[in-house]
Formats: structure tokens, sequence, C-alpha cells
């Protein structure tokens, strides 16, 4: 007995020094940069750190580097420091911190939340400098259910990432924060919209984030930021809470540096909520333990198919949100796909190419489903449900603040484009023939293929062109308004897509390789996602700069 109390007292001693201990520098630089939710846990359970000081150390990183690259839109450094002290306060004891660390999976985790997401007590600018009027900004009144799952997982909320007014762009230049830089060079784009969580995580401003995706916007700068981006099933995760920019075609998920992680926080984020009817039974579908589908082995016999229209695009546009994208695929991104797909195959997977797998055709479908005459709806929605007390509706907030809103959110059009008539989706005779059998069309063409060929899933780019560089001139004159991407066909039939790390061009810029799977089957998706992370290990730390 007297032996057990006097290893238990050097313990208690050699963990009480480590807590009143002044870390150091470097080696807190070298713990936490890239580090893992798995790996903090472990230096947490060691006593290494305190929250606070994990959490300092992000925000004294973002102090230095936010000037270069601007991520960080809204800091929120008095909110992520008391609830950093709360939860050490919570842990004092080894047993009170042990079971913190079982019964909140991301307990003493920062994170970052992409700036169209309900915060209590923040404001939700969505981008845009028309809800940070003073006196009238869009302030929460209470958390979007996404953002109270992650606080009672135990995560510390840093703060508001960048992103282009209204998510309406492929790269992330906004009139409230600015242009944010790549993490791997300043000069290009992270991509669009949710490229400030994107970029936020690839410099090790934060653990992990959050992004939202209407058609590429956590995909796109997962690919150029060299991360794992993971858009869910839609009606797995709630939505509500989150400034709409098309509702029927918007989803949200995790930006993380490993999949172990995205697995963790996308576990945290599923769930029902009464606010998104699209999640009813959404448990009962696919239960959130995505964890245990991370197996090295996930690929062995798995068959994955090429989309015909995406890699042999050559000349192809498309209009979108008033502007004209180029979907044309570049020589040098076919290239680094074909030698992303090789780790894939060495992991036990047949890639099958045939230009009959979803043809031109299958885009005719998807286009097919229109979501026009319901986008007032969501933001109609939002605002009654997550703006302040001065406003609920678009008409009080032009007559509170004198300021109209966009056209577009509410389906006036956008430039030349004629009005569309809006109405409720649940009220709208019409809803079948619009939205409803032209999306179950299009989802049942691409089962169709999966089924016909024997497939697991779709592997394509993410983007079909590297990041650019928005410093240098444009083509065509103007802003950039790349990279762009052939993706959004994902969200219009609702199925999930991670990117992953597909490794590098020669100018050092990332590429990522998008795989998409079958509704409500996420967990092996994230699986299969795992086993090609653990067969390359494409991923290496950006080198960020300071601000002269």
């Amino acid at each position: 007995m007297a032996k057990l109390m006097r290893r238990f007292l050097i313990t208690l001693f050699l963990s009480t020094s480590a807590l009143c201990a002044t870390p150091n520098a470097a080696k807190m630089d070298r713990d936490l940069s890239e580090v893992s939710v798995t790996k903090l846990h472990q230096l947490y359970r060691a006593r290494i750190y305190t929250v606070r000081q994990v959490t300092e150390w992000y925000l004294a990183r973002i102090d230095t580097y936010n000037p270069t690259y601007k991520p960080i839109l809204e800091l929120d450094r008095a909110g992520a420091l008391k609830r950093a002290d709360a939860e050490d306060t919570a842990a004092k004891t080894p047993a009170a911190l042990a079971a913190k660390l079982k019964s909140e999976p991301l307990w003493g985790v920062p994170i970052v939340i992409k700036a169209n997401t309900s915060i209590a007590g923040l404001i939700t600018s969505d981008g845009w400098t028309g809800f940070l009027q003073p006196g009238q900004e869009l302030i929460a009144p209470r958390d979007a259910q996404i953002i109270a799952h992650f606080k009672a997982a135990g995560a510390v909320i840093l703060g508001h990432t960048n992103m282009p007014d209204f998510a309406a762009s492929d790269t992330n230049n906004s009139s409230a924060g600015g242009r944010t830089g790549n993490a791997y060079n300043v000069r290009y784009s992270p991509g669009g919209s949710s490229g400030g969580t994107a970029t936020a995580v690839a410099a090790n401003f934060a653990v992990l984030g959050q992004g939202t995706d209407t058609s590429n916007s956590i995909r796109n700068p997962a690919s150029t930021d060299s991360l794992v981006g993971f858009l869910p099933t839609r009606g797995l995760v709630s939505i509500a809470g989150i400034a709409p920019f098309d509702w029927l075609l918007d989803d949200t998920g995790p930006l993380a540096r490993n999949v172990t992680d995205a697995a963790l926080a996308l576990e945290v984020m599923a769930g029902e909520d009464t606010l998104d009817g699209r999640t009813a039974g959404s448990a009962a579908k696919e239960p959130p333990h995505f964890t245990q589908y991370l197996k090295p082995g996930a690929l062995k016999g798995k068959r994955f198919g090429v989309p015909g229209f995406i890699v042999n695009a050559q000349g192809a546009t498309l209009s979108a949100t008033g502007a004209t994208r180029s979907l044309t695929l570049r020589p040098e991104t076919l290239a680094a796909f074909r030698k992303a797909i090789e780790g894939l195959r060495a992991a036990g997977a047949t890639i099958v190419e045939d230009d009959s797998i979803l043809p031109t055709g299958f885009e005719t479908l998807v286009r097919a489903i229109s979501t026009a005459p319901y986008r007032a709806e969501g933001f109609e929605d939002f605002l009654r449900d997550f703006g302040p007390a001065t406003y609920k509706t678009p008409a009080e907030f032009e007559k509170a603040t004198g300021q109209k809103l966009p056209g577009f959110l509410l389906g006036q059009g956008r430039g030349n484009a004629p009005a569309t008539p809006q109405r409720r989706l649940e009220d709208d005779p019409k809803a079948k023939e619009t939205f409803w059998e032209p999306q179950a069309k299009a989802l049942a063409a691409y089962n169709a293929d999966l089924e016909r060929l024997h497939l697991d899933g779709m592997v394509y780019p993410a983007l079909q062109m590297p990041p650019n560089d928005e410093l240098g001139p444009q083509p065509g004159g103007g802003p950039s308004i790349g990279p762009h991407s052939n993706t959004g066909w994902v969200n219009r039939i609702g199925v999930p897509a991670v990117v992953v790390p597909g490794g590098f061009y020669e100018n050092g810029l990332p590429f990522g390789l998008e795989i998409s799977g079958k509704a409500w089957r996420d967990g092996e998706l994230l699986g299969y996602a795992y086993a090609y992370e653990q067969a390359t290990h494409h991923r290496h730390s950006p080198v960020l700069l300071r601000k002269e």
C-alpha cells in the first residue's frame, strides 16, 4: 500500500509540475503543428499541456500569420479562452480528465467555423458587409445545431473564417474580410467558398474546421490546400442555422488534415433536427459511428468508375451565379489524376474507365433539377429562426438597415436573368415535377451505373485545373473566378463525396482526389479515404510567411 501511495504522489507531483511550468515554445511548435485530435488528447492525458495553453498557442499563431493569409474573419479570443479555462477547471483530477476525454470526443480541440454559420452571440456575416452594419449586425440569437453539437463535444471555437459574399464564388474574396490566400502559396487561390476554413486548417490555425458546400465549396478548397474535405449524404447533418445560398443544394461537413479527424467531426455534426426536415430518420438510415470504418484494407476488392463527362470535358462551360466557368479538364490536372489513382490500385482497388460511365447525357439529367422557385424559402426561414430581433424577414432587414438583400438570394435572378416566381417547396403542387422527380431520375442514373459495373463509387479530379495565381493577370481580365470544378452534380443528387490529398503539382500546389459514394453509406466512403491516405501519405505541411 505504501508503495502504491508513493507512486501516486510522484505521478501527481509530475503532473502538477507539468501543468504549472511554462511550456517550451519550440516544443509546443513540434507537438502542435499538424496535431491530430487523437494526439492532442494524448498530450492532455499526459498532462503535458492545459487546454488554455493549447488555445493560446493557436491564438498566437493566428496573430502571427493571419495578416498574411487572412483566413480568420472574426476571432472570438475572449470566448475561446473562457471556454478553455472552464474545461481545465472541469478536468482538474485525473479521473475527471479521463471522463471528459471519454464522453466528449472533441474535448479541448480548437476549431474554426465558416462565417455563414450561426454561433450564439457572434455575427453571422456570411462574408458580406451588409450584415456588419454597426447597430444592425446579424448577431445570432442561438447556435446552429452543429455548433451546439460541437460545444457539447467539448470543442473550443476560435471564431469565424472568411468566405466570399454569400458563398457565391469559387475563390475566397469577400467584402467583409478581403482576400484569403492559399496556405501553400499566398498568391494562389485557396478555393471557395470554404477557403477561409481550408487555409486556417492547412496552416495550423486550428485542429479542424467546418465548411459548407452548395456545388463544390468544401471539396474545392480541400483540394487546393491538401486537406480531407467531406460532403455528407444530404440529410445526415442539419443545415439549419447556416445562411443559405441555395438551401436545396446546401450541405455542411468537416475539413481536416487527416481522415480520422474528419470522421470524428462528422460523428459530432450528424443528427436529426426539427428545423431541417431532410434529417428526419437519418439516425436509422446511417448511425453516426464512422470511425469504425477506418481500416487500412478498406479498398481491397473495391471498384471505382471514372465519370466520362468529367475526364472528357473539353471546351465545356457552365454559366453559374452570373459568371461563365470553364469546365475543360487541364492536361496537367489529368496527369495528376492518373498518377493519384495509382495509389488506389496499390491499395487493392480496381479503376474502371469506360466512356459509358456517367456520360454527357448525365449532365442533362442533373441540370433538369430546378431549385430556382424555392430559393427565397431558404433565406426567409433562416432569418425567421436565426436572425436578430430587429429583423426576422427580408423586408424587416431592408427597413432596419436601408439596404437591399441581393436578389439572387430571393430567387430574383442575377444580372439580366429574369426573376423566378417563388413558391414554398412543401406547398407547391409542381414540386414533384420541378425538383423531386428530376432528382430521383438523376440519382437513379448514377446508381444504375454503379450497379451495372459493380462499382462502389466514382473517382475523379476534385478540380478541373490547378489552383490559380490570383495576383497576376487573369484570363479575360477582371477578378479571379477559379479554380473551377465539375462536381456540383453530387449536391444535386444528394450523395456523399470526399476529397483526399492526392499529391502536388510541379509548382508545389496541391492536387485533390475526389471519391463519391452511395447515399447513406458515408462510413464506407470514409473507409476508402482512410485506406488511400494510409497507402499514400501525400500531405505535407505548408511553409508559412509573415507579412513584412
